[in-house]
């Protein structure tokens, strides 16, 4: 192993390891947010990136003092301020109708949400949380709204009328 590479994997771990989760958090919010941009929805990759990485800087930002080693109480207070600050930027892209019986923008206000989340999981180092929670989130915005469709026809014998919130 080269001198250099020693230095920063051995002398600079904890810097490497921030790096890391950095990274990874906003690839997780840039792909869902790719999902969004294939749809031409409101918020797309590069808001969903960082909103992941927004996410994960500030759990990593309580950490860096304590060697990525995090107490419970103070993670657990920071994802809740986290979560309830990405609620209003989901609520802004909630739309109602001008009648006021349709309703537009959950499932973008919900992406805003889950990018969020995957950001946290990043930044505690949840690897495989992560992985799988981002899988997981871009099956549902795949497949969810056809499903959806099928699920309504077979289970109520009609087709849906209503629009999908933003699906």
């Amino acid at each position: 192993m080269s001198e250099w590479l020693s230095w920063i994997l051995v002398d600079h771990a904890d810097q490497v390891e921030i790096a890391v989760r950095l990274c990874v958090a906003a690839i997780a919010g840039m792909a869902v947010g790719l999902n969004r941009d294939i749809h031409n929805k409101p918020i797309g990759m590069r808001t969903l990136g960082l909103v992941a990485l927004g996410s994960a800087t500030v759990i990593l930002s309580g950490s860096v003092y304590e060697g990525l080693h995090f107490g419970q109480d103070a993670v657990s207070r920071v994802v809740q301020g986290i979560l309830t600050g990405l609620g209003f930027l989901g609520a802004g892209a909630i739309i109602r109708g001008k009648d006021g019986s349709e309703v537009h923008g959950l499932t973008t206000a919900a992406t805003v949400w889950i990018a969020a989340s995957l950001g946290v999981t990043a930044g505690l180092g949840a690897w495989f949380i992560t992985v799988a929670g981002t899988v997981m989130t871009l099956i549902v915005l795949t497949f969810g709204k056809p499903l959806e469709a099928k699920l309504t026809r077979l289970f109520s014998g009609r087709p849906k009328t209503v629009q999908d919130e933003d699906g």
